[in-house]
């Protein structure tokens, strides 16, 4: 029988560099019953897998201890550490192990949560996992429910739950376990319950989530008893406009109670919701035609291959003349679009390969269509009259620069972060105290976590490429890397708006409640005569 391979010969080897697939290693043809078979041994070997998992995830937390973080600017100094900050522990763990995994900040402080608690408060969860006689999602639920939400739980109580669980969690559903674990837990220490909801109350919050085709998830939490009120309310909207008349499906008519509830469009004294659009304007949406007729010279990206044309300056290869600008104002024009009241809008100039080329308002376009080129004020030209805004001397960053970059970043620029640009800080990739100059090229939208992160976590580099790239290093070595937006416009499209009709920029849908619901009228006596 061969001998394991010995630690000196393991070295340098790389598991993932074998050209054969997994498949190929088995036989080709299998009976029900051995797929069956195969079927529980990668469910074994997937809960054996977790448990390296938390060994690997405990071992980093071990090598991350919150004193070397930088003291200065810390958040909450002395505060109760949070979800995914485990005490002892960085503040910036959950975010390393983000990016090591490729997953989210939320998913990875999740899984810290998970890991500590099996490795400190659950052996015997733990050792099962390693096994394989308990499979990863039944361990993570049982983790789950005794983790921080249970911090505050003597460690003999879940050491008694553990065991009163974990025997038959094997055979329960997924969610079954959670459940068992709560009955077990608020039967020894109801205190724990409390806290719970006390802890789950604090967390309530309204958030926007995407999903996609121009939809998004409004996600309330709040307590049970109000979510079923809200939710009785709304259908009992939509079944009376569906009683008047209205042809639209039921699920419709709820979002659109909901939205009249809470938007109040009846109520002429509440500030009315507004918006701040952006309109994208790839180069190639204007009409090469109507350039010529203007006598400009023949846009870059338009030219024929082997063509030549030489403006005499351009943004990334891509000018915006005066001739774009007047054009563009033409069919704003005809389409009448205006910001909205209260609100703004801008216009974003996109190249062909979607990169930002420059930023304006309707009004810095009318200016700049009306000065024309600085330079040649008497002949058309390819000169540029928008671009990237030039860099400042001082530290702040223009009002121009700041606009830009909002509209170019998105959204934080930390690999794998989603929060909006416009609640983000400008950060110096390069340190303005080293050197680093306030340009655009060296500037990008950070949030406040992400940019301590930057500013005070050791052994973390940040680096940018000219196109706005970022390269992100933890200090474990794994590198993410993170693009500005690109715009890129389908190969099919074609101008960017038809017809004469303006764009189509509703803020809300269509009404189901004509006026102000009438208030509950008080209940008949008669309706309930005694004995009550």
């Amino acid at each position: 029988m061969s001998q394991p391979p010995t630690p000196e010969e393991c070295e340098g080897l790389d598991p993932c560099s074998e050209t054969s697939a997994l498949p190929e290693l088995l036989p080709a043809a299998r009976s029900s019953s051995e797929n069956a078979r195969l079927l529980q041994q990668i469910t074994a070997a997937e809960a054996m897998l977790a448990g390296l998992r938390v060994r690997a995830v405990t071992g980093l937390a071990a090598a991350r201890p919150d004193s070397a973080d930088r003291r200065f600017g810390r958040a909450d100094d002395g505060a109760e550490p949070g979800p995914g900050q485990p005490a002892g522990v960085s503040e910036f763990l959950a975010d390393e192990l983000a990016l090591v995994l490729s997953c989210s900040r939320t998913a990875a402080s999740t899984l810290v949560d998970q890991c500590s608690t099996l490795a400190e408060r659950l052996p015997v969860t733990l050792a099962a996992l390693d096994a394989g006689t308990l499979d990863w999602p039944r361990a993570r639920a049982v983790a789950d429910e005794l983790s921080w939400k249970a911090r505050a739980v003597a460690p003999t109580v879940v050491a008694e739950v553990e065991a009163a669980v974990l025997p038959g969690a094997g055979e329960l559903s997924i969610r079954q376990p959670r459940v068992t674990v709560r009955r077990e837990l608020a039967a020894r220490d109801a205190a724990a319950s409390d806290r719970r909801r006390a802890d789950a109350e604090r967390a309530c919050d309204v958030t926007v989530r995407p999903i996609g085709d121009g939809i998004s998830e409004l996600v309330s939490r709040m307590p049970h008893e109000l979510a079923v009120a809200c939710a009785r309310q709304v259908d009992a909207d939509a079944r009376a406009a569906k009683a008047d008349g209205d042809d639209r499906l039921l699920g419709q008519l709820r979002t659109g109670a909901l939205v009249d509830r809470v938007l109040q469009p009846w109520n002429d004294r509440q500030p009315s919701v507004t918006a701040a659009i952006t309109v994208d304007v790839p180069l190639t949406a204007l009409s090469v035609e109507r350039f010529l007729a203007e006598g400009s010279p023949q846009p870059a990206a338009f030219a024929h291959p082997g063509a030549t044309s030489a403006p005499t300056a351009e943004v990334d290869g891509e000018p915006i003349t005066a001739a774009h600008v007047r054009r563009l104002l033409t069919d704003l024009d005809a389409l009448g679009l205006r910001a909205p009241a209260g609100g703004s809008l801008r216009f974003a100039f996109t190249a062909e390969d979607g990169a930002l080329l420059a930023v304006a308002t309707d009004a810095e376009l009318r200016t700049a269509a009306r000065r024309g080129c600085p330079a040649h004020p008497d002949i058309p030209c390819g000169c540029p009259v928008l671009g990237v805004p030039p860099a400042v001397a001082g530290y702040r960053p223009s009002a121009s620069q700041v606009r830009y970059l909002h509209t170019r970043d998105r959204t934080c620029r930390h690999p794998g972060c989603g929060n909006r640009a416009v609640w983000a800080d400008l950060d110096h990739v390069v340190p303005h105290s080293r050197g680093g100059a306030t340009s655009c090229d060296n500037l990008c939208c950070l949030c406040r976590r992400h940019h301590r992160l930057k500013t005070h976590a050791p052994g973390w580099r940040h680096t940018t490429a000219p196109d706005g790239t970022l390269t992100v290093t933890t200090p474990s070595g794994v590198t993410r890397v993170s693009r500005p937006v690109r715009r890129r416009r389908a190969a099919t499209a074609g101008t960017r708006w038809h017809g004469t009709d303006p764009p189509d920029l509703p803020l809300t849908t269509a009404r189901v409640l004509a006026s102000r619901p009438d208030p509950p009228s008080s209940p008949d006596p008669a309706d309930d005569p005694p004995p009550f």
